[in-house]
């Protein structure tokens, strides 16, 4: 399986770019190809999905890994194929969805190409507690458990807590973890935080301590 591309842009058209590698020229279905288009003639990569069916071999291509991861996610959703998939990411920032399938905003799942009610709610339903581990997760997280995350500084407080920590706390909850799991891992995050650090610091160091147990 084709896991990335290397090569020049070739070639834009609406939904796919030409990728030249080493002279063949790969055909990848894109989210916005026509943002690839001020690359034309440099090198660069595509992460691929690479998608087999019985009447076709078709390639879709990410700038990021974590595009590409949740395209992934997206076609475990029951009646979701790769071209609504894709829909999905062209009309959408990844973590604008993410964050969407955390709040169960149905409302912005539908605004997206393809997505009625049903398959919004199948969408909320089927990924809400698998999203965890993508990167864009702890930013989405950290907006879900209502921080203004970036902005707001740690602040201490008696018995070793923190304000930033509590809405860190709120953050994992929110992805699924218990308060006994958030609690637990809270010393780990303490020897490794630095005064100062907002709230989405905390959310991704919490999520290490907790991804190494």
């Amino acid at each position: 399986m084709i896991d990335f591309l290397r090569g020049k842009l070739a070639f834009t058209d609406t939904d796919y770019a030409v990728l030249d590698v080493h002279g063949v020229g790969y055909r990848v279905f894109c989210a916005n190809p026509y943002a690839l288009a001020a690359k034309e003639k440099e090198e660069l990569t595509l992460y691929i999905h690479h998608h087999v069916r019985e009447d076709a071999i078709l390639l879709f291509g990410f700038e990021t890994r974590e595009e590409q991861s949740l395209f992934r996610r997206l076609l475990e959703v029951s009646g979701i194929g790769p071209k609504v998939a894709i829909g999905i990411l062209s009309a959408g920032r990844p973590e604008e969805v993410v964050g969407a399938i955390y709040q169960e905003n149905v409302t912005f799942l539908m605004k997206l190409p393809g997505i009625g009610k049903k398959t919004a709610q199948r969408i909320i339903l089927d990924l809400k507690d698998k999203l965890a581990d993508l990167p864009m997760a702890v930013t989405a997280a950290a907006a879900f458990g209502g921080s203004t995350a970036a902005s707001k500084p740690e602040l201490r407080m008696p018995g070793g807590g923190t304000a930033a920590w509590r809405e860190a706390k709120e953050a994992l909850m929110a992805l699924g973890y218990s308060e006994a799991e958030t609690d637990r891992v809270w010393p780990k995050v303490q020897e490794k935080a630095k005064d100062g650090d907002p709230v989405d610091v905390l959310v991704k160091l919490g999520l290490q301590a907790l991804f190494h147990g």
